[in-house]
């Protein structure tokens, strides 16, 4: 059974997103960028400074960060 996702602030995502090794590298303005190396490339992402942060919006975040939806929940 697939759990949903969770609907929280940019701040928790960002936070939770920094513990899995992301590094903010701007803010244009409701935009954060975020990045992330690996041996083979630099991973980016972009997290919109949104109170809620929309559930589909977030889905799409963790699927560009390679993050399954339990790895996340453990980090938060």
């Amino acid at each position: 059974m697939s759990r949903k996702v969770p609907s929280l602030s940019y701040e928790k995502v960002i936070r939770t997103l920094q513990r899995d090794g992301w590094i903010v590298v701007r803010q244009r303005g409701s935009h954060i960028r975020l990045q992330k190396r690996t041996e083979d490339e630099t991973l980016k992402i972009t997290v919109p400074a949104h109170k809620p942060v929309k559930r589909s919006t977030l889905s799409h975040i963790l699927k560009q960060a390679r993050l399954d939806l339990d790895h996340f929940s453990d980090l938060l």
